[in-house]
């Protein structure tokens, strides 16, 4: 927590950046700046690393929070945000910036979530039912955070030996996070000599494979029922299935993806500019695994959740996705013709 707090500190502040500015022929200079978004509250749940790296972002971009975490952690919350509290009364910084719900009554998420007259930006953390509740009761605007049914594709050119790493740990670095890969999809052409290892190498760290028909042709693995290729696991289980090529892969992922973290993993140029183009996620790998959509590996420090939305931010949300802009317009007595 304190060296994602060392590295936030060390990023340029995004407040008062000149986005863009330019003159009309009459000389009047028009200017969009960015600003902060105002105050800012949190839903989340048990990890109470994100109380540090939401609150450090909210300060740095100008913003205050108001953080509700689960009761599992709110001890901890409790203990952290005193510290941060005595940190900032030494400090030139309001200590009312950073506030947290110490109570654990869950009722008032519910009142939290419609405070539309006093928050900007309410950011659920967590699983789909917290998600989901805050999405559809939340009068405040809703900066929705991602659940990740998140694809690996493995193509037919694509060179199987580094591929079986890149699974292994999309997989099991950290099963519990949004960003683990819950599906594989393995081009026809390559299933026979591909799946045995991989299947192999995910088994030996403790995951349970399930696969399509095809798949248990070729190897030994649970059966995957329909409701498999649109779960969230968010544990040691991988679905695999079998595939024609990269346009039924692509097909596959557009029907089940939750627009997190898909990859592709091949050799083929075009196959690799095709996915890119077509999948439609907040990111997009070729090659790499999917553990890496986070703020910290994405060079934000920390992040306050990770967007699935289109608007207003996507992807790792860090200091400038805490902002948005103004127009600032110098004129010398302009009047409107």
């Amino acid at each position: 927590m304190i060296e994602s707090c060392e590295v936030v500190v060390k990023l340029k502040d995004p407040v008062g950046e000149i986005i863009d500015s330019w003159v009309r022929e009459d000389g009047l200079r028009i200017s969009r700046i960015r600003v902060p978004i105002g105050p800012i509250g949190v839903v989340y749940e048990s990890r109470p690393n994100v109380t540090v790296e939401t609150s450090v972002l909210a300060i740095k971009s100008g913003n205050s929070i108001l953080l509700r975490g689960g009761s599992d952690a709110i001890r901890s919350n409790k203990a952290i945000v005193s510290a941060m509290k005595k940190a900032l009364r030494e400090s030139k910084i309001p200590e009312s910036s950073v506030e947290f719900i110490e109570s654990s009554d869950r009722t008032l998420v519910g009142k939290m979530i419609k405070l539309e007259d006093y928050l900007s930006l309410i950011v659920p953390r967590g699983g789909y039912q917290l998600i989901n509740y805050v999405r559809k009761n939340a009068t405040v605007p809703v900066l929705e955070t991602g659940v990740g049914n998140c694809h690996i594709y493995v193509d037919e050119s694509a060179d199987l030996e580094k591929a079986i790493p890149v699974i292994v740990n999309a997989k099991v670095q950290r099963p519990g996070t949004c960003n683990a890969v819950e599906k594989l999809l393995v081009h026809e052409k390559i299933a026979n000599i591909f799946l045995a290892k991989v299947v192999k190498a995910l088994q030996e760290h403790g995951v349970e494979v399930r696969g399509c028909e095809r798949v248990r042709k070729i190897v030994n693995v649970k059966p995957a029922t329909a409701s498999d290729w649109e779960t969230e696991y968010l544990d040691l289980i991988i679905a695999v299935k079998v595939v024609r090529d990269v346009n039924e892969a692509i097909e596959h992922v557009k029907r089940y993806s939750t627009g997190h973290s898909e990859a592709i993993i091949t050799e083929s140029y075009s196959n690799a500019r095709k996915f890119v183009d077509s999948v439609d996620a907040a990111a997009v790998y070729v090659n790499a695994s999917t553990r890496f959509t986070d703020g910290g590996q994405f060079g934000f420090g920390a992040e306050i959740g990770i967007s699935t939305q289109r608007l207003h931010a996507r992807g790792p949300v860090g200091l400038r996705e805490l902002t948005t802009y103004k127009y600032v317009v110098l004129g010398d007595y302009h009047v409107r013709g």
